[in-house]
């Protein structure tokens, strides 16, 4: 017969008995010190440093969800180092003690997160005023403070729903087994079954419900964007593509096309032709097809015997930011070809993290196909060859060419726009920048053939002769798309040792856990700044273009008049 006393003796039983180990604190000094008390400061600490400032202004609810965040955090580190000191002491507060530091915490928590809050919107108001927009209102507290509210509650208590999980995994091991190793393999699986759950279940469903819901809104057209069903666009009535398959993105990039009478309008001159603008959607088959069905219809609409042809990696929606290729057209004078594909539904910083390799092989394929053509034409026959990617689409415009050198070789120019730190080549030569140079705005090899620049002035840095074929990157001190990288967890970035950037506040420091934190945060608000901010470039790719290939006579004041031009059309 099983007794009380026979379980109470057997192996891994010990510890569910009644009485209490010798070296055990009471249970109450137990359930204050061991958890809430070491947990509550470490929530208290984190979420102080969750309300310092980072890349780009955040409003109560994105500070909301840091904060939110960060406590959970805290909340988990608090509960490890109680339980590490655990392990070391034999003495534990008294009940009154702790009742006191329970008194003494609570006023604590109260006075320095009012003042830290305080201090927090002031930042905010100082980095809304750096970006040119207007500063947030009283309800940015009660916001954060809800918000924060909220995801805290949420994240600490499936922390602690999966933390019973283990115990109780720990418990039902422990009836064969010793008690310290059912607890360590009920951790072990409690950790298995909630990573299956996450990355199985809850991030692959919630993806394919995300993927759905941009498919769904690539078949829409949006509002005021016509087909304008000429013989030099896809879509049209000589094009390999219908205007059905292109895509919501497509068909904003097609219907957007610069119109011979605006041509006019700014060069007070006839155009030499109607632009040239091809696209490929997702939805008219692979990265191949797609890319011969694109280069059938430049072939069909006479691209190769333009002036220009300019071969673009599209972000993840499959979006051609206008700012990038308006100016083209114009400084043209509409004698230009400009060919992109689409290769993924998704949002471009959902697209960096599930469809790099979409991105990167769209790039490839559709950049040699267009280049086998260009490269069997006679060389004075060829028109002027360049490579263009805004964020992930300028990974995938990279990844065509082994390095500067090939760069050079096969195009006469290069614009990367706001390349995720993720980007081979720019990393390379980030890595690879002349001593003394900053790494947000880097010097390579006396910027001989490669330059990078934030506002349009920079591309004078270095005061040297710029060759040709020339290669530039676009990037911000403050886009969170450049700077953000797994990297941050642990490791403080050169460009958090440097001087900050012209549009990032010196109170920004690297905290580790909390930096990786919130510039991920500002990655999900990086656009919607004026042009110079953030990961929004706008009309400064005109002076970017105007740098890289300015035809013959172009004049300065030429791309002032076109800068100033892009400034209002984007309004």
């Amino acid at each position: 017969m099983v007794t009380s006393e026979s379980i109470s003796d057997s192996p891994g039983r010990a510890e569910d008995s009644a009485e209490p180990r010798e070296d055990s604190p009471p249970k109450a000094n137990r359930r204050w010190y061991q958890i809430p008390f070491a947990a509550a400061v470490g929530a208290w600490v984190v979420m102080l440093l969750s309300l310092t400032p980072s890349l780009l202004p955040r409003s109560g609810i994105v500070q909301g969800l840091v904060t939110g965040v960060a406590i959970a955090i805290g909340y988990g580190l608090g509960v490890l180092v109680g339980w590490f000191v655990r392990q070391f002491t034999e003495r534990y507060p008294s009940d009154r003690s702790m009742r006191i530091l329970w008194k003494a915490l609570s006023i604590v928590v109260l006075v320095t997160g009012l003042l830290m809050l305080l201090r927090s919107f002031q930042l905010q108001s100082d980095l809304f005023e750096l970006m040119e927009t207007a500063a947030p209102n009283w309800l940015w507290f009660p916001v954060t403070i809800v918000v924060s509210a909220l995801f805290a509650f949420i994240f600490i208590g499936l922390s602690r729903l999966i933390r019973r999980g283990a115990r109780s995994l720990g418990r039902f091991f422990g009836r064969w087994m010793p008690a310290r190793t059912g607890r360590a393999l009920g951790i072990i699986l409690a950790g298995v079954i909630t990573v299956v759950a996450v990355n199985g279940v809850l991030l692959s469903g919630a993806l394919s419900v995300t993927e759905e819901l941009f498919k769904s809104s690539n078949g829409n057209t949006s509002e005021g964007t016509v087909n304008p069903d000429t013989e030099f666009t896809s879509g049209g009535p000589d094009s390999a593509m219908t205007w059905e398959s292109l895509g919501r993105k497509g068909r904003d990039f097609i219907g957007g096309v610069t119109k011979p009478t605006e041509l006019a309008d700014f060069s007070a001159k006839p155009p030499a032709a109607e632009p040239i603008r091809v696209y490929a959607g997702i939805e008219t088959g692979d990265a191949n097809t797609r890319a011969e069905l694109a280069v059938a219809d430049l072939l069909a609409m006479g691209a190769f015997d333009r002036e220009l042809l300019a071969v673009g990696t599209t972000t993840g929606t499959g979006w051609v930011d206008e700012q990038a290729v308006d100016p083209l057209e114009y400084m043209f004078n509409g004698d230009t070809a400009i060919v992109a594909t689409q290769y993924s539904y998704l949002p471009s910083w959902l697209s960096f993290l599930v469809d790099k390799d979409k991105a990167k092989e769209a790039g490839i394929t559709l950049f040699d196909a267009v280049y086998a053509v260009w490269n069997e034409l006679p060389a004075d026959q060829r028109p002027t060859l360049v490579v263009f990617g805004e964020s992930l689409g300028s990974f995938g415009a990279e990844a065509a060419f082994s390095g500067l050198s090939d760069i050079q070789n096969r195009t006469d120019a290069a614009l990367f726009i706001g390349p995720p730190n993720s980007n081979d080549l720019w990393k390379r030569y980030v890595d690879n920048r002349d001593p003394g140079s900053p790494e947000i705005l880097p010097v390579f090899q006396d910027g001989e053939d490669l330059r990078f620049a934030g506002i349009p002035s920079d591309v004078d840095n270095p005061p040297t002769p710029w060759n040709k074929p020339r290669a530039l990157y676009l990037q911000h001190a403050s886009d969170p798309i450049v700077w953000w990288s797994p990297d941050l967890l642990f490791t403080e970035p050169d460009w958090l040792m440097e001087e900050r950037g012209r549009d990032v506040l010196p109170e920004l420091s690297w905290i580790p856990i909390l930096t990786f934190l919130q510039i991920s945060a500002d990655m999900m608000t990086s656009t919607g700044y004026p042009a110079g901010h953030g990961h929004w470039y706008g009309e400064n790719q005109t002076n970017a273009w105007a740098s890289l290939i300015a035809p013959e006579g172009w004049t300065q004041a030429e791309t002032d008049k076109l800068h100033d031009l892009m400034a209002l059309n984007e309004k």
